[in-house]
């Protein structure tokens, strides 16, 4: 089986790391896996992982260019001759649509995000099966764009068990991560995503310097890069932080691959997106090691915090209600082995490789 996946870009995020993982599993079974996107750090791993990459621009938005990206897609897919094409984003998905009006090649989406309602969003729903990545994200299409039911398969995004195997630390990372930004003995909250508005980290800053007056001995990590069209709004975060002066127990960590190993040392975790999470795979991963959630009830945070049990909800974009639940959760005595192995029951990289060819085989 050869299968080609597009994406605009090989970056940071969960959709970019579940197709370096799908990539590699593929090419363990022996099947031929093409990855097409506009390039980006995690090239690199595909072509370590023994798939291949074809570095073309299905990222930009500009439609004047769009007769031309769609001849010369056409003829990279009519070369490639793919059993399934596989598109995960807007863009790609309409430069397939019309790519492929003549080639007639069966076509995959994964639904990865809650966008507008509209016809330019109404692509993802055009191709011959449909799935999505939590029960959410299928009421939501169901409801808007009258997609019957059985077009779409639930496939919740797998985490590779044997990675986030809690006894496989690199101690050297995490011994020098702690001396670093001066960890020791501090309790540590985290927070996994890219910088960008609707992750809002901002009103995470804002609950943890409330937090920060009660428990001094507190830090918050912010995990995660940027793009260079939010660079206005990680500035923003930075001078919140600088007013609020935390700015040595709010720590912009960055982009790391290094995530099972700040993981280790968290004792809560926080999700504060504003808009559905179609899966939210960072707050999965923290589960796997044991870490509870506090997260907003949008999205398919629903299908993985169990209050009391793995987490707490708090209110979007409120403050004082996210304070409310880091409080109770600091007094909750949660049982990691229970969360780790809810988490691992529910979303592992092996249940969603083999659904994913369940349903290439199925067109």
């Amino acid at each position: 089986m050869r299968i080609v996946q597009l994406l605009p870009e090989l970056n940071e995020g969960g959709v970019e790391r579940g197709v370096v993982d799908l990539n590699r599993e593929f090419i363990k079974k022996g099947i031929e896996n093409i990855v097409i996107s506009n390039g980006g750090s995690l090239v690199d791993q595909i072509l370590k992982d023994g798939g291949k990459h074809i570095q073309y621009d299905i990222c930009s938005k500009n439609i004047f260019t769009v007769p031309l990206r769609v001849f010369r897609l056409r003829k990279i897919l009519k070369k490639i001759n793919p059993d399934i094409i596989h598109v995960r984003s807007r863009v790609p998905a309409w430069l397939v649509y019309f790519a492929n009006r003549s080639l007639k090649f069966k076509v995959v989406s994964t639904v990865h995000g809650f966008n507008s309602v509209n016809l330019y969003s109404k692509i993802m729903t055009k191709a011959d099966r449909i799935i999505c990545g939590s029960s959410f994200m299928i009421e939501h299409i169901i409801k808007h764009y009258q997609v019957p039911k059985e077009k779409i398969k639930l496939i919740p995004r797998g985490i590779d068990l044997e990675y986030f195997n809690n006894q496989d630390l690199d101690e050297n990372f995490i011994n020098n991560f702690i001396a670093k930004y001066n960890l020791k003995e501090k309790t540590v909250f985290t927070q996994v995503a890219r910088i960008t508005q609707w992750k809002d980290q901002k009103t995470t800053i804002k609950a943890f310097a409330k937090l920060k007056k009660e428990y001094k001995n507190s830090v918050l990590l912010l995990v995660g890069g940027y793009r260079k069209d939010k660079e206005g709004y990680y500035s923003q975060l930075e001078m919140l932080v600088k007013n609020l002066d935390l700015e040595n127990e709010i720590i912009f960590v960055g982009h790391t691959n290094k995530i099972k190993e700040i993981f280790s040392l968290a004792k809560i975790n926080i999700s504060s997106s504003y808009k559905p999470e179609t899966f939210g795979r960072a707050n999965v991963e923290g589960m796997f090691l044991g870490v509870p959630l506090v997260g907003t009830n949008v999205g398919a945070t629903s299908d993985y915090i169990i209050e009391g049990k793995t987490g707490y909800y708090f209110e979007p974009e409120n403050e004082n209600d996210l304070y409310d639940k880091l409080l109770l959760a600091l007094k909750t005595e949660f049982n990691k082995d229970y969360i780790s192995n809810f988490s691992k029951e529910k979303f592992s990289l092996k249940s969603m490789v083999e659904k994913n060819i369940e349903v290439y085989k199925s067109i």
